[in-house]
């Protein structure tokens, strides 16, 4: 099987991992700062909080944020599930914006509509959640023009986005948002195995997430609420969660984040092999190549297929062991949201949904590799759409 995406780890790797095993922390320790200090580094922003998911991650900066109960947040319709269910998790509502139909990412112009329709009904969304699907930006600087004018607060779903770079800052920096959420999933550009990050320039959101990611135990003294305890004394101020991220994870994402440029670079060079493969292939949208402006993390290849075809093209791909996958189910089209609630379809998620293929994209896969799924695709499309 050639997977749609695989983790790259190599003997640096293993050698961190065993290093904390035969050390005196496997969790709680050193080196978890190490880490959040490192990717904070990176991508230019000022606080980090290192947790166990992207989902833990998103948890957290909607509590930060301080989204509860009737509150309203707008959540990009194509993403894993995990990007709306953190709102719920507080008690939220959900209104899902659309997509481009060929990139999948967040269309501004529906999201405007969307917030002069709710200014005139007086509701507005506390939160909206902005996810650089495939690790392709979103257009954060005519977002962060809504944010002012609307006064609500983003997130940046960069699950998919780490090493991505928008207008000369990467993603991450939080230039354009209050907190970028990123994931270290196997398959994301590098890994912890499991676990996520929050990223902010804001110390006070940076101190809710860090409380709230450990039980909402508070140990720094000048927070105390019993400022004339011994030392061994610490509180639970908040009702928190278990989120943290452990020694072991932490020495993986250091030892992972050395290589970043190189992983991020093989990336690139696949996706541009990709599309001088497909270039002749009229019946083959392929993304949009890197820009000055936009640089992609290339997480995904997502390529749009015509009309009728994508299911017996996956189906058939599948059969031959190549791995490809679709990313993603429209979020209010799942069971669970359909009993919620009644979301209206969207065209261009539907679209999206409907026609996308997710192709193997990953540091180490082999160029004959890549050529054997790139003319398999193109001899399909040749079949089985044109019959």
């Amino acid at each position: 099987m050639i997977p749609y995406s695989t983790q790259t780890i190599e003997q640096e790797d293993l050698d961190a991992v065993r290093d904390v095993l035969t050390s005196g922390y496997l969790t709680c320790g050193p080196l978890i700062g190490e880490f959040e200090d490192n990717v904070a580094a990176y991508v230019g922003a000022g606080f980090a909080v290192g947790v166990n998911s992207c989902t833990s991650a998103l948890h957290l900066a909607m509590i930060a944020l301080g989204v509860g109960s009737g509150d309203l947040v707008y959540v990009s319709a194509i993403s894993f599930v995990a990007s709306s269910n953190c709102a719920l998790y507080q008690g939220a509502d959900v209104e899902f914006i659309d997509v481009d139909k060929y990139s999948g990412n967040l269309d501004v112009d529906y999201l405007e509509k969307m917030l002069i329709k709710a200014k005139e009904l007086n509701r507005l969304p506390k939160v909206v959640v902005a996810v650089h699907l495939s690790g392709r930006p979103v257009d954060l600087e005519r977002i962060a023009k809504l944010k002012a004018e609307y006064g609500f607060y983003l997130i940046e779903d960069a699950a998919h986005a780490l090493g991505a770079i928008y207008h000369g800052s990467r993603i991450g920096s939080c230039k354009y948002s209050d907190i970028t959420v990123l994931s270290f999933h196997p398959v994301k550009i590098i890994t912890t195995a499991e676990g996520g990050m929050c990223l902010t320039n804001d110390e006070k959101l940076y101190k809710t997430m860090r409380k709230y990611s450990s039980h909402g135990i508070e140990h720094d003294r000048s927070c105390l609420e019993n400022k004339d305890m011994p030392n061994f004394y610490y509180e639970m101020q908040e009702l928190g969660f278990n989120y943290r991220l452990s020694d072991m994870q932490a020495a993986l994402g250091i030892s992972q984040l050395k290589r970043i440029e190189s992983f991020l670079e093989a990336r690139r060079e696949n996706a541009k092999a990709y599309e001088e493969l497909f270039k002749m292939e009229s019946d083959i949208h392929t993304p949009v190549a890197d820009s000055s402006d936009s640089i992609s993390s290339w997480h995904l290849y997502q390529i749009i297929l015509p009309d009728n075809c994508r299911d017996t093209i996956y189906r058939t791909l599948r059969e031959r062991n190549i791995g490809v996958q679709i990313h993603y189910l429209p979020i209010y089209d799942h069971p669970y949201y359909q009993k919620i609630g009644i979301y209206e379809e969207l065209p261009g998620a539907e679209y999206f949904f409907a026609h996308t293929l997710s192709i193997p994209l990953y540091p180490k896969l082999k160029r004959l590799d890549l050529q054997l799924v790139a003319a398999s695709i193109s001899s399909l499309v040749d079949k089985v759409c044109h019959e």
